[in-house]
């Protein structure tokens, strides 16, 4: 991959509204399929804002009526706002896109830029984005078995309505799996747009208003609350845009391999 270009477009008193960064996605997008620009990754941090993927349900979304923005990324439902750094590289691949790869090599960024700080994260089978493990079940504060966990066992339980004993901003005191950094993205004409949202030190209640990414037995993490200590975005901001540069800048590109089914052979 060619050298990426970084674009701080605005943090603290410049954040960025999302539709407006949106429209500039967008805009990046075309030169970029028109080969006017290099890859480019847009990094900012947003107003306080609720964003729908396109599999996000009814259910999901905020009960008192908040808007939601709805958008057309992949994923459910999430949050933005201060003390959270998002990333927008947008990304010309070969075609046909490995959306999959695409996805890990965001992963593998963020996995290390965390470490760095001294925070160790993980992906977790079938949920995208970086995850801190959680204990295992029996030595999680309560002790809840799964077995009795009413999130996965209750089609009607929802954590919404349940108060901090079930909010996803507490899953850390849980000790159970937690989310990071979330990802949701598009490609489109083989170049990718949205990107991810890391969660440096921000207000993780607003996470409580919805279900997360439509996952009712896991939380949301930051890295304040992980390091017990205060971190701010221009401590993460070089880290991040380093390791993206290193993972993204040194992928072997290749598209995705498509599988043919062997044709039927007549019967004799």
């Amino acid at each position: 991959m060619s050298e990426l270009r970084f674009v701080r477009l605005g943090f603290g008193p410049d954040k960025v509204d999302y539709v407006e960064a949106w429209e500039e996605q967008r805009r990046v997008h075309a030169a970029r399929f028109a080969d006017e620009v290099p890859d480019t990754c847009l990094l900012l941090e947003h107003p306080s804002v609720y964003t729908a993927g396109r599999r996000t349900a009814d259910s999901e979304r905020p009960l008192d009526g908040t808007p939601v923005v709805d958008v057309d990324r992949g994923g459910k439902i999430t949050w933005h706002g201060p003390g959270q750094l998002v990333g927008y590289p947008i990304l010309k691949l070969p075609r046909p896109v490995d959306v999959v790869a695409h996805v890990r090599r965001l992963e593998e960024a963020l996995i290390r830029a965390c470490a760095e700080f001294g925070v160790e994260t993980s992906r977790v089978e079938g949920r995208s984005g970086v995850w801190v493990l959680g204990d295992p079940v029996e030595q999680r504060l309560g002790g809840l078995s799964l077995d009795f966990d009413p999130r996965l066992q209750d089609e009607e339980f929802d954590p919404r309505l349940n108060g901090p004993e079930y909010a996803p901003s507490n899953a850390g005191q849980r000790r159970e799996d937690r989310k990071l950094a979330a990802i949701g993205i598009r490609v489109a004409k083989g170049v990718t747009m949205h990107g991810f949202a890391l969660n440096v030190n921000p207000d993780n209640t607003e996470f409580d208003k919805i279900v997360p990414c439509g996952i009712r037995d896991a939380g949301v993490a930051s890295l304040a609350n992980e390091l017990g200590r205060d971190i701010t975005i221009d401590e993460v901001l070089p880290v991040v845009e380093k390791h993206l540069r290193e993972v993204l800048e040194n992928a072997e590109l290749k598209p995705r391999e498509i599988v043919r089914e062997p044709e039927a052979q007549p019967a004799a």
